[in-house]
């Protein structure tokens, strides 16, 4: 009769197990789709054996537990990836929209813009008294100005645009740290008595990929199970279940600047230490290429500025006035017209000698070729050549940047691929697990059944 006993309860423990396999399998089934799903499996050993008169005999299965199939070395991999593909797409995001400023296919770029300059001063010099050649100097000189100036404040609204950008990102991260310290909290709560949280560890690793897409981290798991999560030189913002809040602030400069809080209760400025995902990209973007623009736009034209007053002023208008600047300002974010040459042609300084109006042209001559002076880049190119320096730097670095999100892009689906293959769930094998466990637990219930047959024919026996 022991025997009997101990077949029914072989048959129930696998009953019991392949219906867990079952629900495990079912779970499977539905998170098929699931964003950061890893594949669970039962993990089945036979039960602790027992003494008998044939030696040591086990009765029955039992599920030692529930394990996610992850590969942890997989899950860096993506987090990284995912920062350098968050970076690039950001800078690519906002080059497209520099390239923009700088399109020259339109025919109002800066090089048009340079070309009807040095135009109009040819044609004064081949009629230096002319009403028509003094307005046309007048209206191309406005409009390089106009051009340089409005790429400058072009320049300075995408700029705006990313502090607006930045200041988005530091209230995502800060949302997303807050929720892996709660997922912290309950994965230590969950694992206190031995149970794995694996739901609560996919839903912290997806976060943590979303997290490193917005800024570059570094992240590891410690004993207690829980991640230590730190960004920019190794300043945390998640341990256990403690949280530290980054902060978007104006700098004297009126850009954003990335705040840390340390522990006297101060902040620390880590903008220039954030290298990776979208926040990175951004400051990047604004901090060193398109300030680097700007440089260039301020060169170009602070050397036209003195190079074209150095002359003009030394000429004769029609009026017979010497000592006029045709242009003002201290930059490219303020080049304009002299208004008083805007508003009287007779400024127009075209002759070199007051003998000579109004037919010397001598000076409209000389800024006429500047053109090919080397007179920027420390004497080794012309204006010309610089703008168009400016131009192709600008094409270049869009195509970097398009170069490296494309590549991220690859290497994310790559890893999304093989991380799929590891911890993705298969439907067809899915449906064999299912067609495997059910057969297992209708022979365990048939077995239960002959050990219940064979018990009651036993009992009416004895009876």
């Amino acid at each position: 009769m022991t025997h009997l006993f101990g077949l029914l309860s072989t048959g129930t423990s696998a009953l019991l197990t392949q219906q867990r396999a079952i629900n495990v399998t079912g779970n499977n089934i539905a998170n098929v789709n699931t964003p950061g799903y890893s594949r669970q499996k039962v993990n089945l050993e036979t039960s602790i054996p027992v003494q008998s008169s044939l030696g040591l005999m086990s009765f029955g299965v039992t599920a030692t537990g529930i394990e996610r199939v992850y590969d942890r070395f997989i899950g860096v991999q993506l987090t990284n990836a995912n920062a350098s593909l968050g970076r690039w797409e950001a800078q690519q995001s906002m080059l497209d929209r520099v390239e923009v400023v700088f399109d020259e296919s339109n025919g109002y770029g800066l090089n048009q813009a340079l070309s009807d300059f040095w135009s109009a001063w040819q044609d004064l010099s081949l009629n230096p008294e002319g009403s028509t050649e003094r307005a046309m100097v007048v209206s191309t000189s406005q409009g390089l100005a106009d051009a340089i100036r409005a790429k400058y404040a072009d320049l300075e609204q995408i700029q705006e645009d990313i502090d607006t950008a930045v200041e988005g990102g530091v209230e995502t991260v800060n949302r997303l740290v807050a929720q892996i310290a709660d997922l912290n909290r309950k994965i230590a709560s969950t694992e206190v008595n031995g149970t794995k949280a694996n739901d609560y560890r996919d839903s912290r690793d997806l976060v943590l990929k979303q997290l490193a897409e917005i800024i570059d981290i570094k992240s590891y798991e410690n004993s207690d199970g829980q991640v230590v999560v730190s960004a920019a030189g190794g300043r945390p913002l998640v341990e256990s279940g403690n949280t530290w809040q980054l902060q978007a602030q104006t700098n004297a400069d009126g850009q954003t600047d990335v705040l840390w809080p340390d522990i006297r209760g101060g902040a620390v400025a880590i903008t220039g230490e954030i290298t990776g995902g979208k926040i990175g990209g951004w400051l990047q973007t604004r901090d060193r290429q398109i300030a680097g623009y700007q440089d260039q736009l301020d060169e170009l034209a602070n050397g036209l500025r003195d190079q074209i007053n150095a002359i003009h002023a030394a000429g004769y208008g029609l009026d017979g006035t010497t000592g006029t600047d045709l242009l003002t300002g201290t930059g490219a974010a303020d080049l304009q017209m002299r208004p008083e040459v805007l508003n009287d042609l007779d400024l127009i300084a075209a002759s070199a000698t007051a003998a000579g109006v109004p037919g010397n042209a001598d000076h409209a001559l000389a800024i006429y070729n500047l053109r090919t002076a080397l007179t920027m880049s420390g004497g080794t190119a012309t204006f010309d050549g610089a703008a168009n320096t400016l131009v192709s730097q600008v094409g270049h670095d869009v195509q970097t940047a398009a170069a490296n999100a494309s590549h991220q892009a690859d290497m994310m689906t790559y890893l999304e691929n093989y991380r799929e293959s590891v911890s993705g769930v298969s439907l067809d094998e899915e449906m064999v697990n299912l067609v495997k466990f059910e057969a297992a637990y209708n022979a365990a219930a048939k077995m239960i059944s002959i050990a219940d047959d064979m018990l009651n024919n036993l009992m009416n026996i004895v009876g």
